[in-house]
């Protein structure tokens, strides 16, 4: 569609404006809406998301209730032994450990509601407090990644020179070593032993696969956002901050930062699912969470060894981990669809 304008002999063709989907959202909206806020609206319309969202909610809650569970239902602990016990199954006693040394399969009731491994512990008890253990260790290693990712992509984005090259190649350098790789060998170093700088000691348990799964995801949100704040510092907006006075510091994190938010948002739930996948594996190869504090990353390992007649001890904690994992990758795109302008999601009025 064109418009055309007579001047004397000649016309001219004046393109007509073509709308977009982001125009189309912006219809009827109230002056001044914020990007957020129409964000959340793209968000609510995108029902998919919302779905996998929800679904990784009641695992994030079913796990929180974990020693609820165990103390009112399950009544065992999730490093409990039980070898010589013995468990009513339809109308009979069955042992829980059989003369082979597997446990017994799903039983469907309060007590042992997933089966038994082979040291006689409660599966299903052991797979909610795992699952503490590996969001526990995703979320912390998320915010280890997030805040220095983004902090140190400011900086070196903003003053350049030496800071930036010197920042930019240590990214490169953590950068060049496979995430697996780099995560293990600092794993099987650190895990053991803990982590001691001067005069703090850090023993191990969970916070040491944290820390290690946040340093090695660090440059792969720290350079996006580093090329992103490399353009935003030569926009307008910079300029007429600096000729107000605004200091550096003041700029970076005033006038930078939140041009950037929505793009460190977009990385949260990428980098979540993410560590959280990573920890299964370390611990899947002996150097994350170490026995006999679960996760869904030991109890696969565990089992192993027992298939095919304990087959139940590897589905088990492996379908959480998939939905856990889908739940939040899902949701992460609807996120990053929403907070994109050019989404196709239509909000309706």
């Amino acid at each position: 569609m064109a418009v055309e304008r007579a001047a004397g002999d000649t016309a001219t063709r004046i393109p007509a404006r073509v709308e977009t989907p982001a125009d189309q959202d912006e219809e009827g909206l109230p002056p001044g809406i914020g990007p957020y806020r129409l964000a959340l609206r793209r968000l609510r319309r995108n029902k998919v998301a919302l779905a996998f969202g929800a679904l990784f909610l009641v695992i994030f809650i079913l796990c929180l209730l974990a020693p609820v569970y165990a103390h009112d239902i399950a009544h065992i602990g999730p490093n409990d032994n039980n070898l010589e016990g013995k468990v009513k199954v339809g109308g009979q006693l069955k042992d829980v450990v059989n003369g082979q040394g597997v446990g017994i399969g799903p039983t469907w009731q309060s007590h042992y509601f997933f089966g038994a491994d082979g040291n006689g512990r409660d599966v299903a008890v052991r797979l909610l407090y795992g699952g503490r253990n590996s969001l526990e260790i995703g979320l912390i290693a998320s915010f280890i990644t997030i805040f220095f990712a983004t902090l140190f992509g400011v900086i070196a984005g903003f003053v350049r020179g030496f800071t930036d090259g010197l920042i930019a190649r240590i990214f490169d350098i953590i950068w060049s070593y496979p995430v697996v790789i780099l995560a293990l060998a600092l794993g099987t170093a650190l895990s053991l032993y803990g982590i001691k700088v001067g005069p703090v000691t850090i023993h191990p348990g969970l916070l040491i696969p944290a820390i290690i799964i946040g340093f090695v995801y660090i440059p792969y949100v720290g350079k996006p956002i580093r090329g992103q704040v490399l353009s935003l510092r030569e926009k307008e907006f910079v300029d007429a901050a600096r000729a107000q006075g605004a200091g550096p510091w003041r700029i970076m994190f005033s006038e930078i930062l939140p041009n950037v938010m929505s793009t460190v948002i977009v990385f949260v739930p990428l980098i979540v699912a993410n560590a959280i996948l990573l920890e299964a594996a370390l611990s899947f190869l002996g150097a994350g969470v170490q026995p006999p504090n679960p996760s869904w990353g030991n109890m696969i390992s565990d089992g192993v060894h027992l298939i095919p007649a304990g087959f139940h001890l590897t589905l088990v904690p492996g379908i959480m981990l998939i939905l856990a994992v889908l739940g939040i990758n899902v949701f992460g795109d609807g996120v990053r669809d929403a907070l994109d302008p050019r989404a196709r999601i239509r909000i309706e009025h």
